[in-house]
């Protein structure tokens, strides 16, 4: 019996050894399974963050050397434009530069960046789009990522007033002869040329502490100010009336009496502040003018205006230019100076007073346009010289000289002076205008209306800032 119960207990044994095996080995596999499932799922995702590591990598390395080589175009496209460059040549330079900035950059695709002018010659602006391949995001179905967009175009805008950080006070001197209308279209092309000064300089007027102020000053054969502005700047004890006496000449010659009359209009200065800013006064007056009908050269649609921040008004008095008379260009001149020279400010109004010389974060600007040579001048009372009872110029020199001796005194002053010339007639002319700018990139010659438009424009961007806005 006990063999039996032996054998039996040694079977048991068996079978629960075979089994513990059994089970032991189901175990190990079913565990063996997971872990290589878990290590699979681990392991892909392990790849996918390293890839789409790369991929991100690549991405900003792209994207940074993209908007660096933008940023670069359009500045320096921008500051083609301020040099004289047209638009076309402007937006080629922009795309030279952006290409050779890029020329290193990781391949990309459907790279269709291209550059733009706009907001009337002040911004270069960046389009379209460029795209980079992500192979491993790919997996992911993220197949590109974009390297720009056009929310974040970058414009380099020249600085209007805000970005500019300083203030401007701008004497526009425009001629307003009998030649502007020969033909009229002169005329219709110098308002515009001056609006799109008036529209680039005074953009953001009232939307920031900074501003420009401008004073139109139209001038032919005299100048026209404004009644209370005449009253200061001329002398009270010149007669309302002069009267001459001439011979006729000729086989019945005999003595013939003319009376001329005082006009609303002033000449020339002269005396030893003829060519200065000083304020008028006592031997410092500037001299009325005298006609035979008592009638100015210039029409009353060219009265003198003031520096004003009235965009609008300037706009409006631009616009109602007429033209008439000869080319003094000198009293035109010693206008544009006086509108600027703190020194006169006891005539004008409030409103209307030019800064102090040398104020912070002020720039001073003369332009000076005409179509023609300076030619008319006045004797020592009010009588244009080229009148058969005048004598010689109260100043014994040209016009011209004068202008140029005018001009001298705006730059020693810190006045910033840009001439342009409108279809000179001669050398003469074209001599004046050079030797009256500040330097010759600032004296235009032109002989079209949109060759003038796109000089009043570079002038205007040419006196602002340049800077990237996004």
């Amino acid at each position: 019996m006990r063999a039996r119960a032996s054998d039996l207990a040694g079977r048991l044994n068996s079978w629960c050894a075979r089994k513990a095996r059994s089970s032991g080995n189901t175990f190990l596999n079913n565990a063996a399974g997971d872990v290589a499932i878990m290590f699979g799922l681990m392991a892909f995702g392990l790849f996918m963050f390293i890839g789409a590591a790369v991929d991100t990598s690549r991405w900003l390395n792209a994207r940074t050397a993209t908007m660096d080589a933008i940023d670069a175009a359009v500045l320096a496209a921008g500051r083609a434009l301020q040099t004289g460059a047209s638009q076309e040549a402007a937006k080629d330079i922009a795309r030279q530069i952006y290409l050779s900035n890029t020329a290193g950059r990781v391949p990309v695709e459907a790279d269709s960046i291209n550059f733009e002018v706009r907001d009337n010659g002040t911004t270069v602006a960046a389009t379209g789009s460029a795209f980079i391949q992500t192979p491993f995001m790919g997996l992911a179905a993220v197949g590109s990522l974009p390297l720009f967009v056009a929310s974040e175009a970058p414009e380099a805008k020249t600085a209007q007033n805000s970005a500019a950080n300083y203030n401007r006070e701008v004497a526009l001197m425009l001629d307003v002869s009998g030649s502007m209308c020969s033909p009229c279209t002169k005329r219709d092309d110098m308002r515009a040329a001056a609006n799109d000064l008036v529209d680039i300089m005074m953009l953001n007027n009232g939307k920031t502490a900074y501003w420009s102020k401008i004073a139109v000053v139209p001038f032919s054969g005299d100048v026209r100010p404004p009644a209370a502005i005449l009253a200061e700047a001329t002398d009270p004890a010149w007669p309302a009336q002069r009267s001459y006496t001439y011979q006729t000449g000729g086989k019945k010659n005999k003595t013939q009496t003319v009376n001329y009359t005082k006009t609303e209009c002033v000449g020339e200065r002269a005396g030893s502040d003829m060519y200065t800013d000083a304020a008028p006064g006592a031997d410092d007056y500037v001299m009325s003018t005298y006609t035979q009908d008592g009638q100015c050269a210039i029409d009353a649609s060219g009265t003198l205006m003031p520096l004003s921040l009235d965009q609008t008004a300037i706009k409006a008095k631009i616009g109602s230019l007429l033209t008439g008379g000869g080319t003094a260009g000198h009293v035109g001149t010693a206008w544009a100076y006086y509108m600027l020279s703190p020194k006169w400010n006891a005539v004008l109004p409030i409103a209307n007073q030019a800064s102090a010389y040398g104020t912070p974060k002020l720039k001073k600007i003369a332009v000076l346009m005409t179509d023609g040579e300076y030619n008319q001048e006045y004797d020592a009372e009010g009588i244009d010289t080229s009148d058969k009872v005048a004598g010689p110029s109260a100043n014994g020199v040209t016009s011209a000289a004068q202008a140029v001796a005018i001009c001298d005194e705006m730059k020693k002053s810190g006045i910033d002076v840009f001439t342009v010339g409108f279809d000179l007639p001669n050398q003469t002319a074209i001599d004046t205008m050079n030797k009256c700018a500040s330097d010759a990139s600032k004296a235009y010659t032109v002989a079209t209306g949109e060759q003038l438009r796109a000089a009043f424009r570079d002038i205007a961007i040419r006196t602002t800032e340049l800077h990237l806005a996004k």
